[in-house]
């Protein structure tokens, strides 16, 4: 297969709107110690701006506490007693900025004492996702939470932060024991209550799964006059709750006895061979099966909603707070360059359409389901718990390096195996990537390599051409700790050994010139990633 770049091919800013920001953990994780050096890591290596995560008003944060909470005997529930405190969201949000980044503050979820209904979401870590009970006393609370930041970090800093209401209220189970209208009200109410404190503050939503209800919600925010300065939606290639949805309905929310119904599965028969002793991973996976391996999706899932979706913001700026290439947690495909291969083209084919986004997440550090103690378990993140770059990693921190400006290749991201090119703004170094990304790497053999040539037109013989590669011997550091024997307590040692041995970096590699034509010659298997740098 080959690929000519003509000379004097047009080109344009290079919009790396996967630096605006990174999703994470939720908050009380960014108190660790460990979080705190991989979420600085991840800012000074990637080039990323702000994190998100889940939970900053969760019981576990105590910004909310009362008598019944502190002694929870029978009748303390009436005791007019209650202590309103956000010592520990300041914690949270000085170490975010200590590492160098910024907070996109996702107001969420409900303080168990201040909600409709006890419901609890599906997560590890159990977050109240009601609705308010008391509008009024939630209102007071926020503007109580704004003026805590205003004056811990001050008024300019504090408006440069997002702030976004909930996280995919449109999914029952997991994330909002509510409807439509109640989120819908929900929003209102919340961005009513930041803006009467200081109306520059940027508030947004609807922060939903598979790019649903933005239509809708702009009407809504129209008919109410609710201020919304910003829209957020989430997308995924698999996603195994849902599908894209008509914005403009009020899509049917399935219940928990309905989704129990629709996966009631015969347990011992799903389990079968195997054993104890084979640990609570396998046992998980057969459970949540990764439909990117099963499925015939849609890989650019993530342009064509984003498409979509720009146009029903009406001119407001569009944020991806979540997206990946899959929404199955422990999905092995998640360790891998399946993951690098698919972020990077969606990246790259969806930067027109999208003002910033936040790849979900940066680190296993993560505890939405369980703390699995496997070092590759198939968690979301960039970085395994111990810090070990992941191919997506490497994938992004290579792409951030490639220089500001982007050549025009109509049509060079449309095939399996695709291409893009970028220079620096002095023309002196040409970066060309070259990728074969395919959804399905896992469900059967791997496709055979293809001969990939990239022809570039140059006026002179180039200083050097250099190649860099993620590939299955080039960082790949799943199949290093496999051949470690797979240890789950890893030793410092250990892991710096991974790590040294998955890295990647470019070396000299042959080429031909002659009459004005450069010409590298190279190979990718599926899913494999190859940087050509050509220095002018």
């Amino acid at each position: 297969m080959k690929f000519t770049i003509p000379a004097n091919t047009p080109a344009k800013p290079f919009h790396k709107h996967w630096q605006f920001c990174v999703g994470s953990a939720h908050a009380g994780m960014a108190m660790r110690t460990d979080y705190c050096e991989q979420l600085k890591q991840i800012h000074d290596e990637l080039g990323i701006e702000r994190v998100r995560f889940h939970g900053i008003f969760s019981d576990d944060m105590h910004t909310y506490d009362t008598m019944s909470t502190v002694m929870p005997m029978p009748g303390s529930e009436q005791v007019p007693f209650y202590e309103n405190s956000f010592r520990l969201p300041g914690l949270v949000y000085d170490n975010v900025l200590k590492a160098g980044m910024k907070p996109f503050v996702e107001l969420s979820f409900m303080p168990s004492q201040l909600a409709k209904r006890p419901t609890r979401g599906s997560f590890y870590w159990k977050p109240c996702i009601a609705p308010p009970k008391d509008e009024v006393q939630w209102q007071a609370y926020i503007q109580k939470f704004i003026r805590f930041l205003l004056n811990r970090y001050g008024k300019e800093e504090v408006e440069t932060w997002f702030f976004e209401v909930w996280n995919e209220p449109d999914l029952k189970t997991p994330f909002f024991d509510g409807t439509q209208e109640e989120y819908f009200r929900l929003y209102e109410i919340t961005a009513k209550a930041v803006k009467a404190v200081d109306d520059k503050l940027k508030v947004g939503g609807p922060a939903t799964s598979n790019s649903k209800w933005v239509a809708a919600f702009m009407d809504y925010c129209k008919a109410h006059d609710a201020s919304v300065d910003f829209i957020t939606t989430h997308q995924y290639a698999g996603d195994p709750i849902g599908e894209l949805c008509n914005q403009s309905d009020d899509d049917h929310v399935k219940n928990t006895e309905e989704i129990q119904e629709e996966y009631k599965v015969d347990l011992a028969q799903l389990f079968a061979g195997l054993k104890q002793e084979d640990g609570l991973l396998p046992m998980f996976r057969r459970t949540m099966p990764d439909n990117t391996e099963t499925d015939d999706l849609n890989r650019d899932l993530l342009r064509d909603s984003a498409i979509m979706v720009h146009k029903q913001a009406e001119g407001l700026p569009l944020y991806y707070t979540e997206w990946s290439s899959c929404a199955t947690f422990g999905a092995p495909g998640n360790d891998t360059r399946k993951t690098a291969a698919y972020d990077v083209r969606a990246a790259l084919s969806s930067e027109d359409v999208i003002d910033g986004s936040s790849i979900w997440c940066f680190s296993d550090i993560f505890e939405e389901i369980h703390p699995f103690p496997e070092e590759f378990h198939g968690g979301f993140g960039m970085m395994t718990q111990h810090g070990i770059p992941k191919p997506i990693f490497h994938a992004l921190r290579l792409l951030g390096q490639v220089g500001d400006e982007r050549l025009e290749l109509p049509g060079a991201l449309d095939g399996e195996v695709s291409v893009a090119a970028f220079r620096d703004a002095a023309d002196t170094r040409l970066t060309v990537l070259a990728t074969k990304q395919n959804l399905h790497h896992f469900a059967g053999q791997a496709d055979p390599a293809t001969p990939v040539e990239i022809e570039v037109e140059l006026a002179a013989k180039p200083q050097s051409v250099q190649l860099c590669r993620i590939d299955e011997d080039h960082g790949n550091p799943l199949k290093c700790w496999q051949a470690m024997g797979e240890p789950e307590d890893m030793t410092p040692t250990q892991v710096q050994q991974v790590i040294a041995e998955s890295a990647v970096d470019y070396a000299l590699v042959p080429y031909e010139y002659a009459d004005g034509k450069l010409t590298v010659k190279t190979e990718l298997g599926t899913n494999d990633l190859a940087f050509i740098r050509i220095e002018k």
